[in-house]
């Protein structure tokens, strides 16, 4: 099971750092891929960024590039995402999720298997 958490109200060009981690026996580092994704009010939702376990290749949608990085944390069993420099634009739920597929589509929901609750994030002007 999946938890996104750590979301929250911030300013336009504040910080956060969401988390993503795993419960139970699940470990993130069994799965191909972990992913973020977002989902504005009355939008659908969203590719953010990427993380393969193979290499730890990153993927970030052109929106947030050179603004969020995505890393792992093995020893604590996470995936987060930092995001700085935030604008309003950027407010919405959002979702970590996973997949057991090496060659699935990244980009797209329907590349993941599982997929956590979501975590609010507020960013006023």
């Amino acid at each position: 099971q999946l938890q996104a958490c750590w979301g929250g109200l911030v300013q336009a060009g504040g910080s956060l750092r969401l988390s993503c981690a795993a419960s139970g026996r699940t470990t993130l580092s069994s799965y191909a891929r972990v992913g973020w994704f977002r989902q504005a009010p009355g939008k659908e939702r969203e590719y953010v960024a990427a993380i393969s376990w193979s290499g730890a290749r990153t993927y970030y949608t052109d929106s947030v590039k050179g603004r969020f990085t995505i890393s792992r944390d093995d020893a604590k069993n996470t995936v987060y995402l930092q995001m700085n420099s935030l604008k309003p634009e950027d407010t919405a739920v959002y979702y970590c999720a996973a997949s057991n597929r090496v060659n699935s589509d990244y980009a797209h929901l329907v590349g993941y298997d599982y997929w956590g609750q979501g975590t609010l994030v507020t960013v006023s002007s």
